[in-house]
Order: C-alpha cells, then structure tokens, then sequence
C-alpha cells in the first residue's frame, strides 16, 4: 500500500479517536456532565429555548417552543425533584404548531431556592400563578399539564385559578385521600414515624438506590449502566438536602390531601392519565377524581407505572393532542400512532 494512503488512514483513525476517547472519559469520569449534554442537545433538537423570568427578586427558569396563537398555551409542571426537561420525551412527539412552556417548579434547577420560601402546595400554586402572570400566559386561558406532585399543584391551580385555566390534564397525580394506602405509601409512614428521613425512597443517595428507585417508578425495567446510575446520583447528592426538606413539606398535614379537599372545584374539562401499575400512587385515585370532576375522562395506561411520560411518552402526547382537539374542536389530531 502506498505509504501516503496509510499515513491519511493514521491521521483520519487518530481524528476520529479523539473524539471517541473523550466520549468513554466522560462517561466513565463524569457521567453527570454527560447527563446535562444529554438534556441540552435535545433542548436543542426538537426547538426548546431556556429562558429566565423575574417577579421581584425571585427567578423562575423556562423553556418553551412556538408562540401564543388561536390555539390554548400548555403549561407542564413537573414531578417531585425532577425537573423541566424531563418533558422532553413527550414534547417529541407533540405538534410544533402549539406553544408549550415547561416551568422548572420552585426551588428545582433554574428557579430560586430560598429557605424563605413556602413550599407547601398552596405556596407552590401561588408560586407558579406569579410565573403564570409574569408571561402574561393567562391573557387566553391556556391547558395545563401536570404530574405527581405538579399534577397535585396543578390540580390545585384550577381549583384556585379557574379563569386562569381552560381546560387540564393530570397524570397520575398526588394529593388524593385513599382508604387503604399502598406498601409505598405504608413503607413512608414507617419512615416519618422513625425519623428516619435519610431513608426516603424517592431521594436515593447511591446508585443501588437509584435503580431501586427507577424500578418503584417504572413498570418497565430499564437496564441503566452503573455509570449512568452514579451520574444520575451525582446531579441529585447536592440537592437531596432541599429534596427532603420539600418532601417534608407535601406530605406534612398542611399540604398531603390538598387536591382531595379541593377536586370538587374543579370545573374545566379534565383529562386524568394513569399508569395501571403504578407503584407510588395507587390507580384507584383516577376513579376517584372522575366521581368528583363532573367533566372528566379517565385514561389507563396497561403495562405502565408511575413514571408515565417517561416510560409511554408517544402515547401520553396522542392522548393530550386527541383530548385538546376534542375539547377546544382544534385540527391537532395529527397521527402519533
């Protein structure tokens, strides 16, 4: 072989390694850079833009896609330390001709963390009506989206808010009052009752707790590399101090039952998600908001647990794309199926 061929061969091989090493160093050196590379190239992808705005001295991160239109804005509120990318699934596979905004809720990612600040769900919805007014998003009622505890506060919202609001989702949200509670619920009783707040299942501190805690949310059983598992534990370990503190809060007397307490005001048209077999927050609760939501439709996802956008995301956005055209008579019922 020509040695002016081997030696473009060397130099192309030596091209493309560099690139390659550095991928398997991050991954193996610093999977939580990597995780945070991950949420912004899909940011970047399907067309959310991060943006920051102020009420007084207190900040509310961000991201949206397209612009207010004759069509209802979608607010999504995200779950329990999460944060607004975990939308991003979902938003995947929603029409680009809607305005979506996904909001990072109090004290999670880019929105303020004060120790002053109220984060019981009352202190939330108000929290989240400030953002809504900052945006000026309620100049049209617009649809809101909410999961777990943002399905909780969302809930709320309306009951609170209702010109605010014209029509609503909730998936497999909390809040609700059962009679009998699930080994979840009885395993955190046990832990309050101990003190033992180290221990909360939600908040892991390894990666072994952290795929014990994908399998509680997840029906499906995710093969996560123990590198993602430590940079997935990596990103949280700094904020499990503020985790438990809030966790406190929405499960304290003051804010457990508050979408319970007030269902029943709630009077927009309702669309309730939820995964059969969801481990976190028992399926019954879907039967128990329709009794009490006059308009409402009740949605079961088979083979699903709590972690419902994650684990059935082109679905969920069919089911909202199919609700919204059904209610508000728009022409999104684009195929997602």
């Amino acid at each position: 072989m020509d040695l002016d061929v081997v030696n473009m061969f060397v130099i192309a091989g030596g091209t493309l390694a560099l690139p390659i090493l550095a991928f398997v160093a991050s991954f193996l050196l610093w999977p939580s850079a990597l995780i945070r590379i991950y949420y912004w190239y899909w940011r970047r992808t399907l067309g959310m833009q991060v943006r920051y705005v102020r009420h007084g001295d207190y900040q509310f991160c961000y991201s949206f896609r397209g612009r207010p239109g004759h069509k209802p804005s979608i607010l999504m509120l995200h779950g329990f330390s999460a944060h607004k990318d975990m939308w991003l699934s979902m938003v995947k596979f929603l029409p680009k001709n809607l305005h979506l905004v996904c909001v990072d809720m109090p004290g999670h990612e880019g929105t303020t963390r004060s120790s002053l600040d109220d984060l019981s769900i009352d202190g939330q919805v108000k929290r989240i009506h400030q953002f809504v007014e900052c945006l000026k998003l309620n100049k049209k009622p617009f649809h809101l989206v909410g999961t777990s505890m943002g399905g909780h506060v969302a809930g709320v919202y309306a009951a609170y808010y209702p010109s605010d609001v014209c029509s609503l989702s909730l998936v497999c949200p909390a809040g609700l009052q059962y009679s009998t509670d699930n080994k979840f619920v009885q395993r955190l009783k046990e832990l309050q009752e101990s003190a033992a707040v180290e221990k909360i299942p939600l908040i892991p501190t390894t990666p072994e707790e952290m795929s014990e805690m994908l399998q509680l949310c997840s029906y499906v059983r995710f093969k996560v590399p123990q590198q993602i598992l430590q940079g997935l534990v990596d990103v949280r370990i700094p904020h499990n101090t503020f985790y438990r503190k809030l966790f406190l809060e929405i499960v304290s007397e003051k804010s457990r039952y508050s979408l319970h307490q007030n269902m029943d005001k709630i009077k927009v048209p309702t669309q309730i998600i939820w995964g059969k077999q969801d481990q976190v927050l028992d399926v019954s609760g879907a039967d128990m908001l329709a009794k009490s939501i006059t308009n409402s439709q009740v949605e079961l996802l088979e083979n699903c647990g709590h972690s419902v956008v994650m684990e059935r995301p082109r679905k969920t956005a069919k089911l909202l794309v199919d609700f919204l055209a059904s209610v508000h008579n728009t022409d999104n019922s684009k195929k997602l199926d």
